[in-house]
């Protein structure tokens, strides 16, 4: 296992990086994950915003967003005037013309995650190594078909 050049937490090796949030940033506020990380398909960063705290509201011309809560609860507010509140393991998807203004709720720092990206999915392109495919589907049939 290598360290970065550029950031000894991130650890890498042959096609992958790993680091931990708190390895990438400290305090409120970014951490930049594509750039620690090196990804190059999508924009991915994590936000650690204090309790009371808000983002002011914004939007994109062409990318849409993926946000996951990681720890606490938000609020989103998006440019129709709806709000939702995610806790810890919700998802919202944002168009990118859609404004949106984000408020922790709680009284913990709330960390959360956004991807995003434009033109869309590539489609099921994975493989399994030879050998693997036993363990795999056994794996899936547990989750049950979809």
């Amino acid at each position: 296992m290598a360290s970065s050049a550029d950031d000894p937490a991130v650890r890498t090796g042959d096609g992958w990086a790993v680091a931990h949030i708190d390895a990438i940033g400290e305090g409120p506020g970014f951490r930049k994950v594509r750039g620690a990380l090196g990804v190059t398909a999508f924009g991915v960063n994590a936000i650690v915003l204090p309790p009371g705290i808000e983002t002011g509201p914004h939007y994109h011309d062409r990318q849409e967003e993926l946000y996951f809560v990681h720890r606490g609860t938000i609020e989103m507010e998006f440019g129709d005037g709806s709000r939702e509140e995610l806790t810890e393991g919700a998802f919202a998807r944002v168009d990118p013309p859609t404004t949106r203004r984000i408020r922790n709720r709680g009284d913990v720092d709330a960390v959360y995650v956004i991807v995003g990206g434009k033109d869309g999915y590539v489609g099921r392109d994975g493989h399994v190594p030879a050998g693997e495919e036993q363990r795999v589907r056994a794996l899936h049939d547990l989750g049950g078909s979809q």
